[in-house]
């Protein structure tokens, strides 16, 4: 029987489904819609919550602190998450074989398990392997992007050690309603629909978005990979989040969010017989009061769930010659999140938080899936942790002298107490040049898997593991005005007790490998950057300059350039805009095998034409030259693909 909808059918439908509402409340509301579009956020307007845990003018805030906006994302077409994040400076990625396969990405050289992201404030990396699902977070479902570099496990606790990235969902405007659709195609048979709606009227806030994309992909091995299978590994991803809030009284807000992100991609797994999917589902869910109880005291309290579910699957093809059952593996986090914050303005230069957080850590995983047969090696032996957190951040303002000081305490059921720090002052040479300088220690937990990954024959958990711990310091000098940015920064960061597979057995070749605390690391580097407007032309530029190395074996850490330059340039003509970019990486080395992996420079184009004052058509094309390069060995990349999307915005 022919299904009533098909796939891509039903993801049409899904992101449509919102707009059907939009006339239903509009006819609800007194007040009319604006008519025009609100003015652009400059860089001197824009809030951040991230670097401090409470709402600071980004021009104010100390630290190595940037944020994507919503325009930059809109124009992202088939770039990934973590592309566009790479396109700032101080972070690189490597993906094996297209945006829906595991990513990695490195902060300032450190590993992907050391950077926090956060959703809506909550934390999304797994607890099984330490990683956050970056290929399941669409850039068409997020507002903004706020990057906090360096450790700042003083503010969010463990996992911290590089820095912090807050991905904020689409949320609600400032007029009674607003809507949105889109619809786009590109290379390699890819399609993307999402649709939305958003408003606030009599006290009532909310906001409604649905997105949907699939593509037939590219080989995501090649035959330096022993998994090699040629075909096209073909993916699709659906998304839904919303939010509702009230404010019942001046001052006094509930709101509730949820998002929800599905992700089915192929992947090679060595055999032609098998279709191996990789299925990742990540959800959250929270509920906010937010109250002011004073003038001078506002209290935050938030009840919060996310999921993060993996499921490998390798079913028998059609052409299997062989009677083989499907493998199957699952991985699990369920991390309930608890926090009541009190923010307290003693005056306009003078504020302290205070946060208490709870949280409680479940992971599940049905271990299986080995060469396409499924193998039970058993269960994680502990399968549960929680956290009691206290934090405390001072922010003081002297005139030109500045200051934040702040001071965590974690008490984690699996290694008890560990205190963590962070000071930095700034100084105001004149109005438009700081100079800043910092020290702040960070830590990173242990994963599930690092703890307790049952014996397979080849790896094996190791209970008595202990936290990686880093010290930072960092100076930075900064200049700024309405058209011009230049910043530099120096940063050195210390790692202990750096995690290191090993062979529990060196003199025996088929030894189990065991993770142990054995290496030290550095992370060592500049960053410059620099922003200039000439009228209608904007120009952006930055330069990493860095050293991640095991100072045990004076050798360079995998994946990770010594040198990432990257330029920017657009230009508006009326209502057409034209873009270009560069990105050059020095060269890596690869993190199985130790080859070295050659540098390449990627330029992009895009543009963008306001067909009429709600009508948009935007076109990228990414990898104009069609250049060769390779972010894991065996693994392909994206060769030159363009991307078209048309915008309607009421």
């Amino acid at each position: 029987m022919k299904p009533l909808f098909t796939r891509r059918s039903a993801g049409l439908l899904a992101c449509l489904a919102p707009l059907g509402l939009a006339p239903m409340w509009a006819a609800a509301q007194q007040t009319p819609a604006a008519t025009t579009a609100q003015p652009p956020i400059t860089q001197l307007d824009t809030v951040v919550v991230t670097a401090t845990r409470s709402p600071e003018p980004l021009k104010d805030v100390l630290g190595d602190v940037s944020v994507i906006d919503r325009a930059t994302l809109e124009s992202a077409g088939q770039s990934s998450l973590a592309e566009v994040l790479s396109r700032t400076h101080g972070i690189e990625y490597a993906n094996n074989g297209g945006p829906q396969t595991v990513t990695s990405l490195f902060m300032r050289g450190a590993n992907s398990n050391q950077t926090l992201v956060l959703v809506d404030g909550q934390r999304v990396n797994n607890a099984t392997n330490g990683l956050a699902a970056l290929n399941a977070i669409p850039t068409n479902s997020i507002d903004h992007v706020e990057i906090v570099r360096g450790a700042a496990s003083s503010l969010y606790g463990a996992d911290a050690l590089g820095g912090v990235i807050n991905i904020i969902t689409k949320r609600e405007a400032d007029r009674p309603l607003s809507a949105y659709a889109s619809v786009g195609g590109g290379t390699y048979g890819s399609s993307s629909y999402s649709a939305g709606l958003s408003g606030a009227a009599q006290g009532w806030t909310y906001s409604l978005s649905s997105s949907y994309q699939q593509s037939r992909g590219f080989d995501a091995t090649n035959d330096k990979n022993f998994l090699h299978n040629p075909d096209r590994d073909s993916y699709y991803e659906n998304n839904v989040a919303g939010s509702l809030g009230y404010e019942w009284m001046r001052g006094q807000t509930l709101t509730a969010q949820f998002y929800q992100t599905h992700v089915n991609g192929g992947y090679d797994n060595g055999s032609p017989y098998f279709n191996d999917r990789s299925i990742q589902d990540l959800q959250g869910y929270s509920l906010t009061s937010t109250n002011r109880l004073t003038d001078i005291w506002t209290s935050t309290l938030r009840v919060g769930s996310t999921l993060d579910r993996n499921r490998n699957e390798n079913a028998p093809g059609d052409e299997n010659p062989f009677n083989t059952p499907d493998g199957k593996s699952t991985f699990r986090t369920r991390q309930n999140q608890y926090l009541w914050q009190n923010d307290l303005q003693f005056t306009k230069d003078q504020k302290v938080t205070l946060a208490y957080e709870h949280l409680e850590q479940r992971v599940e995983g049905d271990i299986g899936n080995f060469n396409n047969f499924p193998v039970t090696f058993g269960d994680y032996a502990e399968t549960r942790r929680h956290v009691n957190s206290f934090t405390g951040v001072y922010l003081g303002d002297f005139g030109a002298h500045h200051l934040q000081a702040s001071l965590r305490n974690d008490d984690n059921s699996q290694f008890g107490n560990r205190t963590t720090g962070g000071l930095t002052y700034g100084y105001d040479i004149t109005d438009r040049i700081r100079a800043t300088v910092g020290a702040n220690t960070g830590f990173r937990a242990p994963n599930f898997n690092e703890l307790y990954w049952p014996n397979d024959g080849g790896f094996v958990g190791n209970p008595d593991l202990k936290p990686e711990t880093s010290r930072n310091i960092e100076a930075s000098l900064r200049y700024q005005d309405d058209d011009s940015e230049l910043g530099a920064t120096y940063y050195h960061n210390k790692v202990k007790n750096l995690i290191i597979n090993q062979a529990v057995d060196p003199n025996d070749p088929f030894s189990v490998f065991q993770p142990f605390n054995v290496s030290h690391a550095l992370l060592e580097g500049v960053s410059l950057t620099g922003m200039k407007k000439f009228g209608a032309t904007r120009l952006r530029a930055s330069v990493d300059l860095s050293d991640p190395r095991n100072t045990d074996e004076d050798t360079r850490l995998p994946q990770r350039a010594r040198k990432v330059l990257r330029v920017s340039a657009d230009h508006r003509f009326g209502d057409f805009l034209l873009g270009a970019e560069m990105y050059a990486s020095g060269d890596r080395i690869d993190a199985l095998t130790g080859d070295r992996l050659g540098g390449y420079t990627l330029y992009n184009l895009l543009a963008s034409y306001d067909l009429t004052r709600n009508l948009q058509v935007q076109v990228r094309w990414n990898n104009v030259f069609d250049k060769e390069y390779t972010l894991v060995k065996g693994y392909n990349t994206p060769g030159s693909n363009a991307f078209v999307n048309l915008t309607w915005r009421m």
